[in-house]
C-alpha cells in the first residue's frame, strides 16, 4: 500500500509541476505576444508622426505659382456664388 500512495504522490507531483511550468511557458509567451504588439504600435505611430512632418514641411514649401493659382480659384468661385446669388433674387417674387 505504501507503493501505490507514494506512486500516486509522484504522479501528483509530476501534473502538478507539468501544469506550473506550462503556466509559466504560457505567461511568457503573453509576455512576448504584448510586447511584440507595443512595439508594432510605436513602430506605426512612428511612421504617422513621420507623414504628418513630412506633409507639414511640404505645405510650407509653397511653389511660386501656387499662390496665383489659389486667387484664380478664388476669384472663379466668387464669381460663381455672384451669378448663383443673381438668379435666386430673379426666381424670388416681386414684392
Amino acid at each position: 500500500m505504501a507503493d501505490s500512495r507514494e506512486r500516486s504522490t509522484a504522479g501528483a507531483s509530476v501534473v502538478l509541476l507539468a501544469g506550473a511550468a506550462g503556466a509559466v511557458l504560457g505567461a511568457a509567451g503573453l509576455a512576448v505576444w504584448l510586447l511584440r504588439r507595443a512595439d508594432r504600435h510605436l513602430l506605426a505611430q512612428r511612421q504617422l508622426r513621420m507623414l504628418r512632418i513630412s506633409r507639414l514641411a511640404e505645405a510650407s514649401e509653397e511653389p511660386p505659382g501656387n499662390s496665383d493659382q489659389l486667387q484664380d480659384r478664388v476669384q472663379k468661385l466668387n464669381q460663381a456664388i455672384d451669378e448663383v446669388r443673381r438668379q435666386l433674387e430673379q426666381l424670388q417674387p416681386q414684392a
